[in-house]
């Protein structure tokens, strides 16, 4: 952080259209506390985020104030205009956040719709009405909110993928991964589809295999040794940094509710060494009732996932 000179700064474009907001800024000079340092475009000196801050100084008779710099193009700035504005104690109106997706669409039209729906805090299936309404050329690879590139038309690579397996059969899994731009997984379904002599094109289990698989019966916790061996719950080590990511989205830190599921899911990320020390931990005497407030909360959080599941875009 560095001291700057309130003559030396700049306006730039900002997401917000209403201008500034005379009432908060006399709100932001009364207050006694330093107030949180601005953001600076470094290239132009132009405040990215702090504009009604830079006013308040201006106001209590100050001519210096703190802020970062940011070092990059106007593009990037303008995204972390958004990110900040969405983010602090004056946020930013729906209609702003709309007209401020539109402009991240077309410069950044590589982002996916829920990175865009992290910048501008809302609904992926919003941002992706925006998109589809600009139009324009869909780019061939969407980034993702953790940094991985994805292809938007699926059926290319694993064509490309169905041609490498049957010219190359020795290849890894891996190698054609790498090879065509999909993950290792998507090329096992590709190889196990060409195995079986179907569509390698085709995305998911067949209608008939769906209707016909048996509903997954509830795994009962171990209570002691001398029982079946315990079966904890499934653990990635990516479900703390998803968690993590979760919890950086204005959308979810800056609401009641979003709150409440960070505090639910971060309760529930737990490591595999972890849950066998809570399964040792529950007495005898009570591990009927355990197992099954266990099982009823695993029901509940089954049928929140579908429900979630049914709201995105993509959804039948």
């Amino acid at each position: 952080m560095v001291r700057l000179e309130l003559t030396a700064l700049k306006t730039s474009e900002s997401a917000r259209r209403g201008g500034i907001d005379a009432e908060h800024v006399e709100r932001l000079a009364a207050v006694r506390e330093e107030l949180p340092p601005i953001i600076v475009h470094r290239p132009t000196m132009a405040v990215i985020d702090g504009r009604h801050r830079v006013r308040a100084a201006a106001l209590r008779g100050a001519t210096t104030i703190t802020a970062r710099l940011f070092q990059g193009d106007g593009d990037d700035a303008f995204v972390l205009a958004v990110r900040a504005n969405v983010a602090h104690g004056l946020p930013l109106p729906m209609a702003d956040r709309k007209r401020a997706a539109e402009r991240i669409i077309a410069s950044h039209p590589q982002w996916s719709d829920r990175m865009i729906a992290s910048v501008t805090g809302m609904a992926p299936g919003t941002v992706a009405e925006i998109r589809r309404r600009a139009g324009g050329a869909p780019a061939a690879v969407r980034v993702g909110q953790d940094g991985r590139s994805r292809p938007v038309d699926g059926a290319e690579r694993r064509r490309r993928a169905s041609e490498l397996i049957s010219s190359n059969p020795d290849m890894s899994l891996r190698q054609v991964a790498r090879a065509v731009g999909i993950s290792p997984e998507t090329v096992r379904d590709v190889r196990n589809r060409l195995h079986r002599g179907e569509d390698p094109l085709a995305t998911g289990r067949p209608a008939a295999a769906r209707d016909s698989a048996p509903a997954p019966a509830a795994v009962p916790l171990t209570l002691r040794a001398g029982r079946a061996a315990a079966v904890p719950p499934r653990w990635s080590a990516d479900q703390g940094a998803a968690v993590q990511r979760l919890r950086t989205d204005p959308a979810l830190r800056l609401s009641e509710t979003g709150r409440r599921l960070l505090m639910l899911l971060s309760l529930h990320t737990v490591k595999p060494g972890e849950w066998e020390a809570l399964i040792d931990g529950v007495p005898t005497h009570c591990g009927a009732v355990v197992a099954q407030l266990a099982r009823d909360c695993a029901q509940r959080w089954a049928e929140f996932a579908v429900s979630v599941e049914r709201q995105l875009p993509d959804a039948s």
